[in-house]
């Protein structure tokens, strides 16, 4: 099965997910047998060899949106 396991820092949150999307609120997500559950967290790793997602805080800034908008504007 390639369903992914939710995990906030160490803690396992969800498992047998099948989509996910990053909200305002944090990270919405469907599991195989549930309905839809948000997380209160960003998206730090997403690793495909073990299906893991592995999310932290929400209130963490560590300045990647401004490199991500300044690689956009590099690029244009």
């Amino acid at each position: 099965m390639c369903q992914a396991k939710v995990y906030l820092g160490d803690e396992e949150i969800a498992r047998d997910v099948i989509w996910l999307e990053p909200i305002a609120e944090g990270v919405r997500f469907a599991t195989f047998f549930g309905g839809l559950q948000v997380a209160h967290g960003r998206v730090q790793r997403v690793d495909f060899l073990t299906h893991r997602v592995s999310l932290g805080p929400l209130e963490e800034d560590d300045g990647r949106d401004r490199e991500v908008a300044g690689a956009a504007a590099a690029l244009d």
